[in-house]
C-alpha cells in the first residue's frame, strides 16, 4: 500500500520533472505536488498547464535554485508541513560555464547535480520535514555506457581528497569535458545516497536513473554543435536505435522507484549494461564499487566540507 501523498520535485517546470509531476497527479492517493523551480514565471506557467492536463489543483510552486544553498535553505525554511517524498531531479551539464566555481567552491556542474540536493536533503531532515522517501535522479553515466562511447568514471583511490577534487574541478582542470565531469558528479551523488541510507534508516534513499531520455532540457547548455547532436540529431536517431526513450518512460522510472517498495534503500537502479533504456537492474551487480561502504563514506565526508 502506497503511503506517499505529497511529493516535492526539483527542476519541475520542464522535461522529466514536469512529466513526473503530471504522472504523480494521476496516481490515486497523491494529494500534493510541490514544483521546486528557480524561475517564477516558468514555474507558474508549468503549474497552469499541469492543472489543465490533469484536471487537479494540487500543485504548489516552491521557488528554489539548487545551485544556491542559501536559496535552498530559504525554501525549506518556508515550508510549514512535512513532505512524504522528494524527487531530486534538477541537474544537467552546468550552464554556459560548467567548470566555473560557485561561491561555495564547487563547479557549476557539481552544484547543479549534487551539492544543492545535499543541502536540500540535510535541511529537510534537520527540520523533520520529510517522512518517507528521497529519490535521486541517477545516470548510467555514473558507470559508463561503452556502447555509446561513454567511458565511466575511474576513481584512482576513492579518498575524501579525490571526491573534493571532483567537486571543485581540480581533478579535471579548467577545460574538463562536461560530459565526463557529469558522470563523476552523478557517481559522487550515488555514493552519497548509499551513505545517507545507512545513516538514516527511517527514510528510503533510492537512486534511479531516468535513462537516456529524449526531449529533456538537460543538454540545453552544451556548446552549440554538441547541443545540435544531442538534442536534434540524437533526438531522432537515438530512439530508433534503442539508445533513448521518451520523457514519459523516463519519468515513469521515477514513479516506480518512489512508489514500489521492491526498490530498496541505498541502491542504485539503472539500465542493464548496454544502452540506457530497457528494464532497470541494481547497478551493484554491474559495478561492486557502487556499494563499497568506505567509498560511500569518503564521498559524504567530502560533500560535508562544502555543504
Amino acid at each position: 500500500m502506497n503511503h506517499i501523498q505529497s511529493v516535492l520535485i526539483t527542476g519541475a517546470n520542464a522535461g522529466l520533472g514536469r512529466e513526473a509531476a503530471r504522472q504523480l497527479a494521476l496516481q490515486k492517493g497523491i494529494s500534493k505536488v510541490y514544483l521546486a523551480c528557480r524561475n517564477p514565471i516558468k514555474a507558474e506557467a508549468a503549474k497552469s498547464v499541469l492543472e489543465r492536463e490533469t484536471g487537479r489543483k494540487i500543485f504548489e510552486v516552491v521557488l528554489m535554485d539548487v545551485t544556491s544553498p542559501a536559496s535552498v535553505r530559504a525554501a525549506v525554511a518556508a515550508l510549514s508541513t512535512p513532505i512524504d517524498a522528494v524527487i531530486l531531479n534538477a541537474g544537467g551539464t552546468g550552464g554556459r560555464n560548467p567548470n566555473g566555481l560557485t561561491s561555495d567552491g564547487v563547479t557549476n556542474i557539481f552544484a547543479t547535480n549534487v551539492l544543492g540536493h545535499v543541502v536540500l536533503v540535510d535541511a529537510l531532515l534537520e527540520r523533520q520535514l520529510v517522512t518517507s522517501t528521497i529519490l535521486y535522479a541517477g545516470s548510467e553515466a555514473a558507470r559508463g555506457i561503452p556502447k555509446m562511447g561513454m567511458h565511466g568514471p575511474s576513481l584512482s583511490d576513492g579518498t575524501v581528497d579525490e571526491f573534493k577534487s571532483i567537486a571543485d574541478g581540480t581533478k579535471f582542470g579548467p577545460d574538463g569535458d562536461p560530459m565526463q565531469t557529469y558522470g563523476y558528479a552523478k557517481l559522487t551523488a550515488t555514493l552519497w545516497m548509499g551513505a545517507m541510507a545507512r545513516q538514516n534508516p527511517h527514510i528510503r534513499f533510492v537512486t534511479m536513473s531516468p535513462g537516456g531520455t529524449a526531449g529533456t532540457a538537460g543538454f540545453d547548455d552544451l556548446p552549440f554543435m554538441k547541443r545540435i547532436v544531442f538534442k536534434h540529431v540524437g533526438g531522432v536517431l537515438m530512439p530508433l536505435l534503442g539508445m533513448m526513450h521518451s520523457v514519459e518512460a523516463g519519468a515513469k522510472r521515477y514513479l516506480d522507484g518512489l512508489l514500489d517498495p521492491e526498490f530498496k534503500t541505498g541502491h542504485f537502479y539503472a539500465s542493464q549494461a548496454g544502452y540506457p533504456t530497457g528494464p532497470v537492474v541494481d547497478q551493484a551487480g554491474i559495478d561492486g564499487a557502487l556499494s563499497d561502504i568506505t567509498t560511500q563514506d569518503n564521498a559524504i565526508k567530502a560533500l560535508r566540507q562544502f555543504a
